[in-house]
């Protein structure tokens, strides 16, 4: 590694200011960086000597996703095995069915490997488009700007694929983390100035863009002619109604994530590793999570004890509000952003209770998009500064209400 060392150093001359690639810099930082810890460390006082940079915490956040993105691999691949053996296929159609061949994989479900090979060839061609895509955009505004390349973008790039559908065509997803990066980002000034998730920024514009091939019935279609809604959306259907009271039966299969959905937030045990991680290595926010957890539940009772002859929305309780859609992964990995979300300790509750309130009524009151916890995120990113602005002043109140006591 020694000799890595001076390869780079030798080559960083070429970057440098005054150098022939000066311009280009920030790619070379990145890549250097990546490699080896920075060079440039604080000895004394004022400043704050901490093992935790942002580099650190990236990687704790890519091991937190780890869990999600395994369940992504096996499930995806569950899904559309069960998919072509439903549809009395031997094999997987078009380039995956003759990789698959090739390298001697079948179409079996009940075989881990199967379903983790095939899941991996609907995974790992989106990750690779959206970390082409928005590595792109980040080098180029990196580059303009003459900033260095943040390591944030890595975990945006293992986020965007999770919560996209696995068929989703590639040209969506340039699209996408394109709309994320830009304009959920880079236009307010690139990381730690962006007010929404560039993840779920990218999403959204996807949703409405092309709201039929990314939600409804149209959300899994392994093969041609094959679709099946998920079963969020079975709930919010009312001549899914029957469909829908058999998945009591089957809720530990929503609880580990053996369902439709989107790639990464089926697995509620995934998402629960990950939060485990996020909590004990400090840089998720355990007051946000349980604050959207008792959002969700207050809301989830109130429209249970309202009820409802025509939308059976009203019925649906807690703990399937918890298990079904996308709740745990956005709780987990979504509202604890911490750029986005908000930074006060007592505002990081009511933060939490307001998505998790905002989730349930918008699955509830509008069944025509039964998945609410994305637009409830972007909706509190948008208020977070107020919310902590609010709980700023009431510390500040009280600080000045001790002083002219004691004075």
């Amino acid at each position: 590694m020694k000799f890595l060392r001076q390869i780079l150093d030798k080559q960083g001359k070429l970057f440098e200011k005054g150098g022939k690639l000066e311009r280009l810099y920030p790619l070379y930082e990145a890549g250097d960086t990546f490699l080896y810890s920075p060079g440039m460390v604080t000895r004394s006082a004022p400043h704050v000597r901490d093992g935790m940079d942002l580099k650190r915490m990236m990687i704790f956040v890519v091991l937190a996703l780890t869990p999600t993105i395994l369940m992504a691999f096996y499930n995806t691949g569950y899904q559309a095995n069960l998919a072509l053996q439903s549809s009395g296929l031997a094999a997987a159609a078009g380039w995956r069915g003759e990789l698959m061949a090739a390298l001697g994989v079948g179409i079996d479900p009940t075989s881990l490997f199967d379903n983790f090979v095939h899941g991996a060839l609907y995974f790992l061609p989106v990750y690779i488009v959206t970390l082409a895509a928005g590595g792109l955009w980040e080098a180029v505004f990196a580059t303009v700007r003459r900033h260095p390349i943040s390591e944030g973008f890595l975990v945006t790039s293992m986020l965007f694929p999770l919560i996209l559908p696995p068929d989703i065509p590639y040209w969506q997803v340039v699209i996408g983390i394109s709309f994320g990066v830009v304009i959920g980002k880079e236009v307010f000034g690139g990381v730690g100035m962006n007010i929404l998730n560039p993840a779920l920024t990218g999403r959204a514009f996807l949703y409405f863009a092309y709201p039929a091939q990314i939600s409804g019935d149209q959300v899994w279609v392994a093969v041609d002619g094959y679709s099946r809604a998920t079963p969020l959306a079975e709930f919010a259907d009312p001549k899914f109604a029957d469909a829908a009271v058999s998945y009591s039966d089957t809720m530990m299969d929503a609880f580990w994530g053996f369902i439709p959905g989107s790639m990464g937030e089926t697995s509620v045990v995934a998402c629960l590793i990950g939060a485990a991680i996020l909590i004990g290595s400090k840089i998720g926010s355990w007051r946000i999570m349980l604050g959207c957890v008792v959002g969700m539940i207050g809301t989830a009772f109130l429209f249970n004890a309202i009820g409802s002859d025509t939308n059976p929305m009203f019925g649906v309780t807690a703990l399937e509000h918890f298990v079904i859609g996308g709740f745990a992964f956005g709780t987990v990995f979504m509202a604890t952003d911490p750029v986005s979300a908000s930074q006060t300790r007592q505002g990081q509750y009511w933060y939490g209770i307001l998505i998790g309130l905002l989730t349930v009524m918008i699955r509830v009151i509008n069944p025509g998009y039964p998945e609410g916890i994305m637009l409830a995120i972007l909706f509190a990113n948008v208020f977070a500064p107020a919310i902590d602005k609010i709980f700023v002043n009431m510390h500040i109140k009280r600080r000045q209400l001790r002083y002219g006591a004691t004075r």
